[in-house]
């Protein structure tokens, strides 16, 4: 089995027994506060967000000296060793603080995962190709995790999901320290923790791909949110449809997201990644406002929310899986790279989260709606008006040409 087969199947394993997790987690709550399990889940999520904002970058500097594969088995253990410790707890307190240590795990584990990949696939082409598979494990994780811990709950108590959860986590550890992981890139300059913190982003705001990628962050997190959040509140409090049209609804958005996913190797043969994800980041932003304008007249029908939700799965798609390109391309400063993104992307989700929630539950979904619009609307605009000035400068990255270089010459050597 080749280096990206044993990394992308413990990837696979890791993103299942996460979805598992997510059931258990539901769950365990509704046991401890009944009613107010809604809450609890609601504080598990930001606590997920702040971990995933404020710990990943600390993190990475704080482990930048170890080699990835240390950084990745140590991660997954401590993974494992919080869901085995969850069906212990007995006050929501606990929860919230195992919460926040196995989110911060898992805010050291995936920008490093993803940090790695790239000297794996030195070839561009492969590279991309690889960003597909991963899209597609998401996305495929999103629509059958649930189906799988329903079955799993037919046999088990849901303290068997998170011995399950933590039986995936073992086995990606496993297959990780069995990998010849390359070493990681050295950063040119170390200096204080504090500097190393902030090397990622301060990246990212000097190139202008960069910043238009941080622009799109945000369109991405609003039809994000939207989608997430109030799927439910559409289907069932508005259409009067029951849990099995939710989950059509949602695999909707999952098809789009996949669709794209396997197309993206193509598109990028005849497209710049740039105006690819630009394309994505304006149909994310039109498939809000025209969601919003339906909102504000009627109640959307079946066949329209799963339309509107499919073109919101195909355009954050086109953002989000050519990115990983632009990151790539960072040289040494690699990881810490990969980690800005991580962190800063979900600092968008602290702010789509709670529009998406609390002012369509306060307001009126409306209302919510067009918020989210005019968020990703302003992001999308700035993301193109910053690719047009620096497209000069960027147009030196056209799509495919260094998988050409890399043909021309001898491709590079994964070391272990």
């Amino acid at each position: 089995m080749s280096v990206f087969a044993r990394l992308f199947t413990a990837q696979v394993i890791a993103l299942t027994g996460t979805g598992l997790l997510t059931v258990a987690l539901g769950l365990l709550a509704y046991d401890l506060a009944g009613g107010a399990a809604g809450a609890v889940l609601g504080t598990a999520l930001a606590i997920k967000m702040v971990a995933y904002v404020v710990v990943a970058p600390v993190m990475s500097a704080l482990t930048d000296r170890l080699r990835p594969r240390t950084v990745l088995v140590g991660a997954d253990a401590v993974r494992a060793a919080i869901a085995l410790s969850l069906p212990l707890v007995a006050h929501t307190w606990q929860i919230f603080l195992l919460v926040f240590v196995l989110q911060a795990a898992s805010a050291t584990f995936t920008p490093a995962f993803q940090a790695v990949i790239p000297a794996v696939l030195v070839d561009e082409r492969d590279y991309t190709r690889g960003l597909s598979l991963s899209r597609l494990a998401y996305d495929l994780e999103a629509m059958l995790s649930p189906l799988l811990a329903a079955a799993l709950v037919t046999v088990l108590s849901y303290g068997g999901l998170f011995v399950a959860t933590a039986a995936g986590f073992m086995a990606s550890a496993l297959l990780v320290g069995h990998t010849a992981v390359p070493a990681a890139t050295r950063r040119a300059e170390r200096g204080r923790v504090r500097e190393r913190v902030l090397a990622g982003a301060r990246i990212m705001l000097a190139r202008n791909e960069l910043r238009a990628l941080l622009a799109m962050n945000i369109t991405v997190a609003a039809a994000t949110a939207l989608v997430l959040v109030n799927t439910v509140v559409y289907v069932r409090g508005l259409q009067g449809g029951d849990d099995a049209d939710v989950a059509v609804t949602l695999a909707a958005y999952g098809a789009g997201s996949m669709a794209i996913a396997l197309l993206t190797p193509h598109l990028l043969t005849v497209i710049a990644d740039r105006t690819l994800m630009a394309i994505g980041a304006v149909g994310a932003a039109a498939g809000l406002v025209v969601t919003a304008a339906v909102l504000s007249v009627a109640i959307p029908g079946s066949p329209v929310l799963m339309v509107l939700w499919a073109m919101l799965g195909a355009s954050t798609a086109m953002v989000t899986t050519p990115a990983g390109r632009l990151l790539a391309r960072t040289g040494p400063d690699r990881t810490a790279v990969f980690t800005a993104q991580f962190s800063l992307s979900h600092v968008g989700f602290l702010v789509t989260y709670p529009i998406a929630g609390w002012v369509g539950a306060g307001v009126g979904h409306a209302p919510a709606a067009t918020m989210l619009a005019i968020l990703a609307t302003g992001a999308a605009a700035s993301a193109v008006c910053i690719i047009v000035r620096g497209r000069g400068q960027l147009d030196g990255h056209d799509p495919g040409r260094r998988g050409r270089r890399a043909q021309s010459g001898s491709p590079g050597r994964a070391g272990s």
